[in-house]
Formats: C-alpha cells, sequence, structure tokens
C-alpha cells in the first residue's frame, strides 16, 4: 500500500501531531528527531502517535505534503490594473523577502538538502509548490504588462528569474550562512529599490 495513502487525516489529535512534528524536524532535521521528542512536543502518547503514522518517515513526508500545499494556497495577486510596473515589482520584492527571510522557508531549504539523498523527492516537491509558483506568477505579470507596454520583455521566464535573484543581492547568502539573521527595515529597503532599479533601467519603457 502507498505509504501516503495509509496516514489517517482524521480524528481530532491530527493536527496535533502535525504540528508537534514539524516544530521538531524543523529544529532537529529528520535524523535528529526522535519519535519520542515529536510525541511530547504534540502532547501524545507514542501510541497515538503512531495510530496516525506507521513510521518517522511517512510523517516526514506527510509535514512536508502539508508545508508545501500551504506554499501552493499563497498568492501574489499581481494582477491589478491601478499600479504601474514599480509599485507590482515592490509587491512581488516584498513577498519574496518574505519568503527568503521568514526562517521557516530557509529551515526547509536546510532540511532538503541535507535530506536530499534520503528523500529525493523533497527538492521537486518544495520548488513547484513554492518558488516554481512565485516565478509563475511574476512571469504572467510580466507578460501581461509587456503586453500593455508598460516594460519591453521578449523573455519574461528569464526576466522574472532575474528579479527574483536581484531581490536576493547582498542579503540571502548572509541569512543562508547565519552571518546574519535579521536585517533592518533599511537593510531591506535598500535591496528592494536597488533591484526595481536595474530591473526598470532593463526593462522599462
Amino acid at each position: 500500500m502507498n505509504q501516503q495513502a495509509s496516514v489517517l487525516r482524521t480524528g481530532r489529535k491530527f493536527d496535533q501531531v502535525l504540528a508537534g512534528a514539524r516544530a521538531v524536524f524543523l529544529a532537529d532535521g529528520f535524523e535528529g528527531a526522535s519519535v519520542d521528542k515529536i510525541a511530547k512536543a504534540a502532547g501524545v502518547s507514542k501510541a497515538t502517535l503512531y495510530s496516525y503514522f506507521p513510521d518517522k518517515r511517512v510523517l516526514f513526508m506527510e509535514v512536508v505534503r502539508s508545508v508545501c500545499g500551504q506554499q501552493a494556497d499563497a498568492s501574489l495577486d499581481l494582477e491589478t490594473g491601478c499600479c504601474g510596473p514599480r509599485e507590482v515589482l515592490r509587491a512581488a520584492a516584498e513577498r519574496i523577502h518574505g519568503a527568503l527571510l521568514g526562517g521557516f522557508s530557509l529551515q526547509l531549504f536546510r532540511i532538503f538538502v541535507a535530506e536530499a539523498d534520503r528523500f529525493p523527492e523533497l527538492g521537486p516537491m518544495f520548488y513547484e509548490s513554492g518558488p516554481m509558483v512565485m516565478h509563475a506568477e511574476i512571469r504572467e505579470y510580466l507578460e501581461r504588462a509587456a503586453e500593455r507596454g508598460e516594460l519591453a520583455i521578449a523573455d519574461a521566464d528569464l526576466a522574472a528569474a532575474q528579479f527574483a535573484e536581484l531581490c536576493k543581492a547582498d542579503i540571502f547568502l548572509r541569512f543562508l550562512f547565519k552571518i546574519d539573521g535579521t536585517f533592518s527595515e533599511a537593510e531591506r529597503e535598500r535591496v528592494i529599490s536597488g533591484a526595481i532599479d536595474t530591473f526598470m533601467a532593463r526593462y522599462g519603457v
């Protein structure tokens, strides 16, 4: 039987178990997370935990599935006729920063890299539910803006990727490697404004 299909997703303790597992996996990774610690964090017995999930691997995959579902449900909502490209790009940049620097996505990123050999399906799941969704929404906005004559873009797919990378300038690697844990509003504004100015210098009309 497919392991994911065997998960019991009903019952009053299911969300409780999932929340406890998510907290422990994010803190300790897959290898470091024990079933005892997960049960304690969830406030349930090991017997209750096993009644929902037959083993730690299935529980880990369910946590990932839940997180990826949350990512996929989040929308940039860039479809607007009242704002110009600069305003829309700012909204996109702030959302990108929220995802990159919020801590949660970065913790997942580190876990997925660490567990890539054990769980090769994790990378595609995370990418397709989060970064790929965000990339597609920015690309589609850029295509519409180009059709309206607001931007001069021949390759919207590449331009969307370029904008996302511009939004990471200077701060993402410092955050990823724990050189800096937080950034001031002024630091983030410096990067966002620079990303928009650089992008508009290339693609503005």
